[in-house]
């Protein structure tokens, strides 16, 4: 089984970030093998080594998660092809992934499509907005993961 889930955005130091810190947070209170997926998070167009978002950190630390030690790096062939699954934050992000890699990995998801009902399946670039524009982003990653578990218990069940 691949060793990691992916979340992309563009550079890596806002909504990826965060989709990596809450879902590995999430991760931990599964059973195995969930709680043993690694999550890592990667840039369209990063830099290597920039740091997490000041809004991003505080947006996360409002929910009890610290990390501050999270480093940005740029997408890459390696990080996509170890992957279980890859979560874009928006529409453009899986474009570039589908167009750049050849073959497109397997599981290439929107972060939010797979909740359904009519709720947006991209989630905005907070970029140089206020706190309360990370917030919600956080808030629309924290409604999206119980349906990307729900997706992990698939992906990495046993095959029968």
């Amino acid at each position: 089984m691949p060793g990691h889930i992916l979340t992309v955005c563009t550079a890596n130091i806002c909504r990826s970030p965060m989709a990596e810190a809450l879902l590995q947070h999430a991760l931990r209170a599964e059973p195995e093998p969930l709680r043993s997926l690694k999550v890592v998070s990667a840039g369209i167009a990063a830099h290597q080594g920039e740091t997490i978002s000041e809004n991003s950190l505080v947006a996360l630390k409002k929910v009890g998660i610290d990390y501050a030690r999270f480093r940005s790096q740029p997408l890459t062939r390696e990080l996509i092809d170890g992957a279980l699954a890859v979560f874009c934050m928006a529409e453009s992000h899986r474009a570039m992934i589908q167009l750049g890699f050849d073959p497109p990995p397997r599981h290439l998801y929107l972060f939010r499509e797979l909740i359904g009902r009519d709720a947006s399946a991209e989630i905005d670039d907070p970029f140089g907005g206020p706190l309360s524009l990370y917030e919600s982003c956080r808030d629309e990653m924290v409604e999206a993961i119980p349906s990307i578990l729900d997706l992990l218990r698939k992906l990495a069940a046993p095959p029968v």
